[in-house]
Formats: structure tokens, sequence, C-alpha cells
């Protein structure tokens, strides 16, 4: 686990710091606060994130969600009555050859897998998944080449 820190937030409305736990110890926070197969569910899921991409970033947003970033968001996980849902922020860019988007297909730029209670989890797979989404966010990253002053590119 990720080393628990304090962080003074200053409110809009006074002018004392109210006290921010980390994102990570949130989402601790989170998986005890389950305390059933969804918070053991979240909990492998995020241990499986950080082990495709050890440089990964915890954040908490939107009220509650946790979310994996790299270059960018990668991906949340979601909590909910009868599922967990990874959500790829830019899931419908990825190929999936072991087919592990199965929710949010319709869409031009997300897709999710919701993991129902007792789900297997294709581990290589999912991490393969997680590694590309942080390739395709590092690729974004890259600055254009541009050709050398007087020369033109052909």
């Amino acid at each position: 686990m990720v080393a628990l820190r304090k962080l003074e937030v200053p409110m809009a409305s006074t002018k004392r710091p109210v006290p921010v736990e980390s994102a990570s110890a949130s989402i601790d926070a989170k998986i005890r606060e389950l305390g059933d197969w969804r918070g053991k569910m979240l909990a492998r899921v995020r241990a499986l994130v950080h082990e495709a991409d050890p440089e990964i970033v915890e954040e908490w947003k939107w009220m509650g969600t946790p979310v994996w970033s790299h270059a960018g968001l990668v991906c949340t996980g979601e909590t909910y009555k009868k599922v967990v849902k990874m959500t790829f922020a830019k899931g419908a860019a990825l190929k999936d050859p072991a087919g592990l988007f199965n929710s949010s297909l319709d869409g031009n730029v997300r897709r999710a897998i919701d993991l129902h209670e007792g789900a297997a989890l294709d581990e290589p797979a999912l991490k393969a998944l997680i590694r590309a989404a942080v390739a395709l966010n590092l690729a974004g990253k890259k600055k254009p080449t541009r050709p050398a002053r007087g020369k033109r590119a052909d």
C-alpha cells in the first residue's frame, strides 16, 4: 500500500484548511467500507493495475470513484450493487483480443468491463489491456516531428 499523507485544502467559504485524505487512502477506505465481494474485486483490480504499470497514479474523482492515470486517464474502478466496473477512457481505440470488454460497447470512446460476483479474471489479458491503454496515452503525449526550417516534408 502507498504511504498515507494528509493534505490541507482551503475551503472557499472559510479561511481554515480542511484535512483531506490522499487518493490511495480513500481507495483503501472504499475497499474496507464495501466489505463484500465488491471490495475484494476492487482490491484485486487495483493490484493488477499496479502490477501492469508500477508508475500508475491513483486519483479519487467524481465524488468517490477510484481512477488510475498515467499520461492521462487509463481507467476507473466503479462499484455498483451487482457489479464492479472498469471503464477505460480510450477503450474504443484499444485492441481487445481476449474479448474482455463487455459493457459500454456502443460508445465512440470508452469501453468497460463489468465484473460480477464470482467472475474469473483473465489477469494476463487485463494487464495487457492496461499496458495498451498506458501506451496509447504516452503516444498521444509525443510532440509531432517537424521538418527542418526551409525544408519540406515529402
